[in-house]
């Protein structure tokens, strides 16, 4: 068949029902740090774009950060398995989270007074932890992260500093 007809057949009212592959859908995906970008997909293949405003400022939804969790109530220092009590305290925050939220990214945080790569490792151990009790009730975990010391909500100055930057973060995606 000559490409010029293979085109036409594209545009008739046959491609309403046309096979994946040759129909676009159009939506907007939400990436786990709340920011938007548009996509086309026609089911084998597609693209996708940053939402930007007309001064080329990425669209992102504030406030995705909806469980701060303290590592100090659900681990022993320098562990990462979760104690019963903290799995309990886990499970029964996810199962009331779960019915606002499509799904949750999981950040593991650390203080400083360890190395840098321990802290990494700890941190990803951890918020791998945190994850696996959210998928034990049926929460669908996007993304787990680890980010050791290098995010502190406030300076490493203090034992009580120290306490607050050691945390899982949970952001819910609805």
């Amino acid at each position: 068949m000559p490409v010029a007809a293979q085109e036409e057949s594209e545009i008739t009212p046959e491609a309403e029902s046309a096979p994946v592959g040759q129909r676009y859908v159009p939506t907007i995906w939400v990436d786990p740090d709340g920011c938007e970008h548009w996509v086309m997909d026609d089911g084998a293949e597609g693209y996708m774009s940053p939402h930007v405003t007309p001064d080329g400022k990425p669209v992102c939804r504030p406030g995705l950060l909806c469980g701060l969790m303290p590592t100090d109530q659900f681990f022993a220092t320098d562990k990462y398995q979760v104690t019963a009590a903290g799995r309990q305290r886990l499970q029964d925050w996810f199962r009331e989270a779960i019915p606002g939220n499509r799904y949750f990214v999981i950040a593991g945080h650390t203080d400083s007074r360890a190395s840098d790569e321990y802290n990494i490792r700890l941190s990803q151990r951890r918020a791998n932890t945190v994850a696996q009790v959210a998928r034990s009730v049926g929460a669908r975990i996007e993304d787990v992260r680890a980010y050791g010391e290098r995010s502190p909500r406030v300076p490493n100055t203090s034992a009580a500093n120290m306490a607050q930057n050691r945390r899982v973060e949970i952001y819910c995606v609805r």
